[in-house]
């Protein structure tokens, strides 16, 4: 997923979709194990999203300890 499609999510909705994409690298995971992986990238995409996702939500946590401070 890009960067510009993470930024337009709100907090929540990141959250989400770090668990949503844990599953599905668990999965992917799985199927490599068992010999039945058909896209081999999508592990490497997948791991991004979520490191995408996560530098987002610290991003916006930060933002949000700096305004606190100032108000």
């Amino acid at each position: 997923m890009k960067i510009a499609d993470l930024r337009k999510k709100k907090m929540a909705d990141l959250e989400k979709l770090i668990v949503d994409m844990k599953k599905e690298l668990f999965n992917l995971r799985f199927q490599k194990t068992t010999g039945q992986l058909k896209n081999a990238a999508r592990i490497k995409e997948v791991r991004r999203t979520v490191a995408r996702a996560k530098t987002l939500i610290t991003g916006q946590v930060r933002e949000a300890a700096a305004k606190s401070k100032k108000a």
